[in-house]
């Protein structure tokens, strides 16, 4: 015992009567708060990344609304007209969460958390993060079942190549749950490898320019003599999470005019 008290002074006296060793006992120290400062900073970020996923959703609720949602509204050129809308929104979202999806069946379908009292109605379009996901075919007040993109028989879509502005129609064919295809594309427009295909717009489920995905390949159908172009999804629909819900504010007027062409067809008919 004796030795060791020996030993701890001559230590000390070492450690606090030479620079050489006191510079070390400093870097040391050091080295070991920012460590300490290190993992208590990422505690922290952990314990706050709820927050920061429900900003960012909110985040990109606004930039969705901004970037889809407004009318691309412009004058005639011929004469004046009072601007009525004046680039007014025509979409919002409603964000929410998968709590159930499926892949695996010819005709695939996800639960999302968002219901009527959420606004949810059938007929609306699902977005996620990266691309197209679904659309709605059911509610009750809290959860809604959206029919996946992933439906063999119960989603054809429209969509275009971003680079030409040909639209086509989308459909999937159940062999591979990352690849759709894109047909009514005339075969004399020029395509390549890694060109973006996105919605067109030319519905009343989806705004245009959402991400559907990238050409992947692409040959001539014997049967249309049109394209058969396959389409790799942006979105991981195995690994779906986040999802935001596309309204309309327009759809019932959309659909009024809609209504009155089938009611002249009738009529033509009759």
């Amino acid at each position: 015992m004796f030795f060791l008290l020996l030993q701890t002074v001559a230590l000390v006296l070492i450690f606090t009567r030479n620079a050489m060793q006191q510079s070390w006992v400093a870097a040391q120290t050091a080295a070991l708060n920012s460590r300490a400062s290190g993992y208590i900073d990422k505690g922290a970020s952990y314990l706050k990344l709820k927050q920061i996923n429900d900003e960012l959703v909110a985040q990109n609720k606004v930039l969705m609304e901004e970037l889809y949602g407004k009318d691309a509204f412009t004058k005639p050129a011929f004469r004046k007209v009072h601007d009525t809308i004046g680039g007014g929104q025509i979409y919002t979202f409603v964000d929410g969460e998968i709590v159930f999806n499926s892949i695996n069946r010819k005709d695939n379908y996800f639960t999302i958390n968002r219901g009527r009292r959420d606004g949810v109605f059938p007929k609306m379009g699902v977005i996620a993060p990266k691309g197209i996901a679904g659309i709605v075919i059911n509610t009750t007040n809290s959860y809604s079942l959206v029919q996946s993109v992933l439906s063999v028989n119960k989603i054809r879509l429209n969509a275009a190549l971003k680079n030409s502005g040909y639209f086509g129609t989308l459909t999937w064919k159940g062999e591979n749950s990352r690849i759709m295809h894109l047909s009514d594309i005339p075969k004399y427009v020029p395509l390549k490898v890694g060109d973006t295909v996105e919605t067109d717009g030319k519905s009343a489920i989806f705004p245009k320019g959402v991400m559907i995905g990238t050409v992947s390949g692409y040959e001539v159908d014997s049967k249309t003599g049109f394209w058969d172009i396959s389409v790799e999804l942006s979105e991981r629909m195995g690994t779906l999470n986040k999802i935001y819900v596309v309204k309309n504010l327009k759809i019932a007027e959309v659909q009024k005019i809609q209504d009155t062409l089938q009611a002249t067809i009738e009529r033509e008919n009759d």
